[in-house]
């Protein structure tokens, strides 16, 4: 029973054509089969009528003749000898329609004698009818599976008046079934070559139609490869070629398209780099001078000291912006690379979180010979900019937890979690967007906005991965899925401190990076107070994240 049941679902889905050329083919052939059988059937019935009808008109008409030629000879009223002689009669005549003839004349018995060929038996509601109507009659019937045609003739007088006699034939009609057999064999072996001739032609137009068809998907398929200079050729003027026109026309637009916003994403990332270099040389001055305003800010009168310190922490923010719009530019010019060393993972977490002074409000988990070979700079980066986003925007107490690969798994994963209210569903999509707020209307916050895109960018270059999701047990978890032998980095990527417009980022040969307030290439800065107290204010990379209604502005 089961066989049955796979069997039965098994044969619908072999019985659906798939592809439009055995779609056109199996058409073909059902329009051909429906049309040919069609044909067959009425031609075969109207050559079967016609057939018969000719051979019983003609075996009627000679019935008649021979009736016409014999009947006047007849003594009236005849006896039975009489009628036996007229039977004999028309029985030799029609040798020629291999006939059987039985007479009836009304007040005269019917003779026992039988035809002259074969015995003959009138049907009783055949001769009824013959002899209520006075009108010949004919039927066919058949007989032990031979065909046989049946006339009644009744015989009238000179004057037109109906007589008693009524003359009864019967013919075989196996020579007439014979012909019809024949009609069907030749229309039989010439179904043959009918459906040959239905599979070739169907082919041939599936060929035609499915050429631009399949020209059309490779054009298709290699536009979506972005080979956007791709077009068919146009040939005739039927619908296909117009469809070809118009793909054409769509590959066109679509290639300006293209174009326009590609020199218009240029023209934005030159623009945020040329603006971040001319920008880099007056920070670093301004930077300097905030510093040494910030020395002397003690001896000042209260509002002006507090002037000096906005002043000094703004100029700050600027500086980190600037660095970290920097840092895009390169990964937008594809000018980052990696600087590839053999860590051991635990230390370099431990060592982020000293030199921001976070061991206090951070807890860690990070076992031991955890090794893998990652740029030690960057790492640092993507680590301080999720704790200090957690810190800022989640929730205390912060958990740092590191997990070994299992063994031949060759991936470590690092989770950054808080305590805070969690992500908004509508902002998780949004939450590695650079400038993403998920609250338009809320004041500007201390953070560039750029320090996750810049931290899943990071992971990115190690071929690794960063994903943000919210806690069953509330709170935001932050995971970070980095190989423990990242791929080859090409050889001829840029060096991470060179512009992507060529020379150092600031524009002059040689020159130094702002100090003052601004951080490492890589967003992140090793800022603590003179005291080793942490800086609020200058936490590097660690930026906001959207918690609830924050916008995604890091740092």
């Amino acid at each position: 029973m089961n066989r049955t049941g796979r069997l039965g679902r098994l044969l619908p889905a072999l019985s659906v054509p798939r592809g439009l050329r055995a779609r056109l083919v199996v058409a073909f052939l059902l329009v051909a089969a429906v049309s040919a059988l069609t044909t067959a059937g009425l031609t075969y019935r109207e050559a079967r009528n016609a057939i018969l009808q000719r051979s019983q008109d003609g075996a009627v008409n000679d019935l008649r003749a021979q009736v016409n030629s014999l009947a006047p000879e007849l003594a009236v009223p005849p006896s039975q000898s009489d009628l036996d002689f007229f039977r004999v009669q028309l029985e030799r005549s029609g040798k020629s329609r291999d006939w059987d003839i039985t007479v009836h004349y009304n007040g005269v018995p019917d003779s026992d004698q039988g035809g002259l060929r074969r015995e003959m038996a009138v049907p009783t509601d055949f001769k009824n009818s013959v002899e209520k109507r006075r009108v010949p009659v004919f039927q066919r019937i058949d007989r032990d599976g031979d065909p046989w045609l049946l006339i009644g003739m009744p015989v009238r007088q000179s004057d037109g008046a109906a007589s008693a006699l009524t003359v009864y034939a019967q013919l075989p009609l196996s020579a007439e079934e014979a012909n019809v057999e024949a009609l069907v064999s030749a229309a039989r072996g010439g179904a043959l070559p009918a459906f040959a001739l239905a599979v070739i032609l169907p082919l041939v137009a599936a060929r035609g139609v499915l050429r631009p068809v399949r020209g059309l998907r490779q054009a298709a398929g290699r536009i979506a490869e972005g080979k956007l200079d791709t077009r068919l050729e146009v040939k005739g003027a039927d619908e296909l070629a117009d469809l070809s026109r118009t793909f054409n026309d769509m590959a066109a637009r679509l290639e300006e398209s293209m174009a326009e916003l590609r020199r218009m994403e240029a023209n934005s990332r030159r623009f945020a780099a040329d603006v971040s270099h001319e920008l880099r040389t007056p920070l670093a001055a301004m930077a300097a001078v905030t510093d040494v305003l910030d020395e002397d800010a003690d001896s000042l009168d209260p509002d002006t000291a507090s002037a000096v310190r906005l002043i000094s922490q703004e100029t700050g923010k600027l500086v980190r912006m600037v660095e970290d719009l920097m840092e895009v530019s390169r990964f937008d010019a594809g000018a980052a690379a990696l600087h590839l060393d053999e860590v051991d993972v635990a230390e370099t977490i431990r060592k982020t979180l000293q030199a921001r002074a976070w061991q206090q409000r951070v807890a860690a988990e990070l076992p031991a010979d955890v090794r893998a070979r990652l740029d030690p700079r960057r790492l640092d980066v993507v680590v301080a900019n999720l704790v200090g986003n957690a810190l800022h925007h989640g929730g205390e107490p912060v958990r740092v937890v590191l997990h070994a690969p299992e063994p031949g798994a060759g991936r470590l994963l690092i989770e950054i979690r808080d305590s805070g209210p969690g992500i908004a569903p509508e902002v998780l999509p949004h939450v590695f967007d650079r400038f993403y707020k998920a609250d338009s209307a809320r004041a500007r916050s201390e953070g560039s906005g750029l320090g996750l895109a810049i931290a899943q960018e990071n992971v990115r270059l190690h071929g690794g991965t960063l994903r943000a999701a919210n806690s069953p047990d509330g709170g935001a978890v932050f995971t970070v899925e980095l190989p423990v032998r990242p791929a080859p980095v090409r050889d001829d990527a840029a060096p991470d401190d060179a512009a992507p417009g060529g020379g150092t980022p600031d524009g002059s040969p040689g020159a130094d990076r702002p100090t003052a307030g601004g951080s490492p290439a890589g967003g992140a800065r090793a800022d603590t107070a003179p005291d080793g107290a942490q800086d609020d204010q200058a936490d590097g990379p660690a930026g906001e994240r959207p918690a609830g209604g924050k916008e995604n502005d890091t740092a």
